[in-house]
């Protein structure tokens, strides 16, 4: 576990993961055995994960990084490996698409039984550290626990409109950036090593607590503010993610002026850095040059990949494409997948001690049959990931959302209207108003492919003298939610 004994060794040489659903405290040691994964340097400092322990890590360009050491007994099991791929390769999707609330990846590589992410940003400072806080230093106030919430519910409602979850939503899987930035990490990896179905509910309820959490933390002094976060909390068990939201955003003024610049948050994490960060270059462990076994992309093996390794090189995955579909040459979304660092530093040679020792002109014989099969097997393999990609999600909707109007003068038509948001996929959605006092009116929409919300309209009219309270409520009847059918409601006062 992080910050206790670490003596014994495994594979690449780091301390063994804690097991999915465990979070623990920052720690810093030297690494036994090799110091470094892909070419990403490893340093002391680490912490436990939900799936696994976070090192931070320098990348081969000199950036700060993070990396990943996935839970051997989990990745074990049967299937982990190619669950894990998918969900990745889902995460790098999203990525691609412009979502930026998940952590960016750079690689998924595996050394001999172990399993790494490597990330594009480090993994600390988790929110589970920065809740736990210096005691000589003050902490978050209520604006940053909004700030938090706001954007973590924006990018649970994204990975939900995918038809994904993220499935281990917790302070130990929220990362703060150095910008303030909010990101969830480990989307995916806990139910992937479990083999679990994506379920958004869980999230929805994760959500809840943590804005409960975050209530009795950072708001304790603003009781505002904490109540703020309670009927946001509540508001998410009822009327999903996109009215939680909606609350924050509404009762902004309960806040702490000019928290949407992020300053507290960001002051905070850099003197959590400055006390907790070592200043000093990790010293290289003993057996640095030590063989750690050869490293293997599953992402994005390179191409040409017939040729020699380096002692801690990478090669091509042995399968000819991971779960998650990103095979070599293909394309996905709206542009071409950058190469991962780990495949980039295999082709431009990088690695120490690089061994010669394949035959050139035996392999410039096999060069032609080899290059003629491969070439037949990459259009099979890019048309039957066409034809996947072309089946699409069934239609699902995520949230109801409706508002009215003020109802202005006697004998008045007032509009109320409700967004119904979906993941995206097209199909019909049928739905119905209950106007208080009048019958249900039903309806069947045809909804487009590519849009995520629909708007639909109530035209009530109403009229007579006298004061009325009366409320619209809207009701999706199809496609139905694991939840049952989703509804909103909105009230207004009519007065003649």
């Amino acid at each position: 576990m992080p910050g206790e004994d670490t003596g014994g060794t495994r594979g690449a040489g780091v301390p063994a993961g804690p097991g999915p659903g465990h979070t623990g405290h920052t720690g810093h040691t030297e690494i036994p055995g090799a110091a470094s994964i892909a070419g990403y340097r490893l340093t002391g400092r680490h912490r436990a994960g939900d799936a696994g322990v976070w090192f931070d890590a320098v990348a081969p360009d000199g950036v700060r990084s993070g990396a990943l050491r996935l839970d051997p007994a989990g990745t074990a099991l049967p299937g982990a490996r190619e669950r894990v791929v998918a969900a990745v390769g889902a995460d790098r999707r999203l990525a691609q698409s412009g979502l930026g609330g998940l952590m960016p990846i750079d690689d998924l590589v595996a050394a001999r039984d172990e399993i790494w992410l490597l990330t594009a940003r480090p993994g600390t400072p988790s929110l589970e550290e920065l809740m736990n806080g210096r005691r000589d230093a003050p902490g978050p106030d209520a604006g940053s626990a909004a700030t938090v919430l706001v954007e973590t519910a924006q990018t649970l409602i994204a990975v939900h409109a995918a038809g994904l979850s993220h499935g281990a939503l917790r302070p130990g899987t929220v990362v703060i950036g150095e910008d303030g930035a909010t990101l969830l990490a480990e989307r995916g990896l806990a139910e992937a090593l479990r083999g679990e179905q994506a379920d958004p509910r869980r999230d929805v309820a994760a959500w809840s607590v943590l804005a409960r959490t975050l209530a009795g933390s950072w708001a304790a002094g603003d009781a505002g503010a904490a109540r703020l976060f309670e009927r946001a909390a509540a508001t998410a068990s009822s009327h999903g993610l996109g009215g939680a939201r909606d609350v924050l955003l509404e009762g902004r003024d309960l806040l702490p002026a000019g928290f949407t610049t992020r300053e507290r948050l960001v002051r905070t994490i850099q003197q959590w850095s400055a006390g907790d960060v070592p200043t000093h270059d990790p010293s290289p462990a003993r057996g640095f040059a030590a063989d750690p076994g050869e490293v293997v992309t599953l992402l994005h093996p390179p191409s040409g990949s017939s040729g020699t390794y380096g002692t801690h090189g990478v090669r091509p995955a042995a399968s000819t494409v991971p779960a998650g579909g990103e095979g070599q040459g293909l394309r996905f979304g709206p542009g071409v997948p950058v190469d991962t660092a780990a495949a980039q530093i295999w082709r431009s040679g990088r690695d120490q001690a690089t061994v010669h020792s394949v035959d050139r002109k035996r392999r410039k014989k096999r060069r032609g049959g080899v290059l003629g099969s491969g070439l037949i097997f990459l259009l099979i393999l890019a048309a039957a990931v066409y034809l996947w990609f072309q089946r699409g999600d069934p239609l699902a909707v995520t949230a109801v959302d409706v508002r009215a109007p003020k109802a202005k003068g006697c004998d008045v038509t007032v509009n109320v209207i409700g967004v119904i948001t979906t993941n995206g996929s097209s199909g019909e959605v049928t739905y119905e108003w209950l106007p208080s006092g009048r019958k249900p009116v039903r309806h069947t929409d045809t909804v487009e492919s590519g849009k995520t919300t629909h708007e639909v309209k109530l035209e009530w009219e109403i009229g007579g003298e006298g004061t009325k309270r009366l409320t619209a409520r809207l009701r999706v009847l199809s496609p139905v939610s694991d939840q049952g059918p989703l509804e909103d409601k909105a009230s207004f006062t009519y007065k003649c």
